[in-house]
């Protein structure tokens, strides 16, 4: 028995069979599905609509997928899913580097797109469920019933991803958990030696915290365990 889906998707991608084809999947799945062929365009669709999920293709006319991730990513937080070429690993860093949550390569999978979305997507409806709860570190403050953080008495602002990862660390603060661990619990996957998505979300929570990458002090790597959610400043 498949599970019941929902929420609203942005699909951008030049190939327009492609996307009708991602479209119509996501739609007899239970999806509202809007679609686009243009960088430029996605931008104003994705800040005035606020889809639940973006996916989100490379190349693109008119602005490229990486430019249009980095451009919404300060004023968008839902889950943006990139489709890049195959094997084209400098491209998927770049992408999560940029705020991308996960990617995959093309050619898609109907099936395996589908199940990431889901994912993702069930991941914000977990989090959103949780009972209330606010965790103090110092200056940092990770509220997780209002999905907000603060730093030494100012907001920052995270995507859900980070946000997540952010709360894993700051549950089991003082205590190591190991990039294995982390994998599994965001991705609900096991983690390759090839994947670097953990690696790039916790430097993009570094810096967004104001944390050093030389001599953090709130995101802290145990060498061999893990990383640790430190007492911070």
């Amino acid at each position: 028995m498949s599970e019941p889906s929902s929420g609203s998707i942005l699909v951008v991608d030049d190939d327009t069979r492609l996307c009708a084809m991602i479209s119509d999947y996501l739609s007899t799945h239970g999806y509202d599905v809007q679609t686009c062929h243009r960088g430029d365009v996605a931008i104003e669709l994705i800040l005035n609509t606020k889809p639940d999920l973006v996916v989100l293709d490379l190349m693109l006319p008119g602005t490229d997928g990486l430019s249009v991730c980095r451009e919404v990513r300060s004023k968008y937080s839902g889950k943006i899913l990139m489709l890049t070429a195959l094997d084209d690993t400098v491209e998927e860093i770049t992408g999560l580097e940029t705020g991308a949550d996960d990617y995959l390569t093309k050619p898609v999978s109907p099936r395996l797109l589908l199940a990431r979305v889901r994912l993702q997507l069930r991941n914000t409806d977990n989090s959103s469920q949780e009972d209330s709860e606010s965790i103090q570190l110092g200056s940092l403050v990770v509220d997780r019933a209002n999905r907000l953080v603060m730093c030494d008495g100012k907001s920052v602002k995270l995507t859900t991803t980070e946000f997540d990862l952010l709360w894993i660390l700051a549950s089991n603060a003082g205590t190591p958990i190991s990039r294995e661990s982390l994998h599994e619990k965001m991705f609900r996957l096991e983690l390759t030696p090839e994947d670097r998505r953990i690696d790039l979300i916790i430097s993009r929570v570094r810096k967004k915290l104001g944390d050093s990458s030389a001599d953090p002090q709130f995101v802290k790597t145990i060498r061999g365990q893990g990383y640790q959610l430190g007492k911070g400043r």
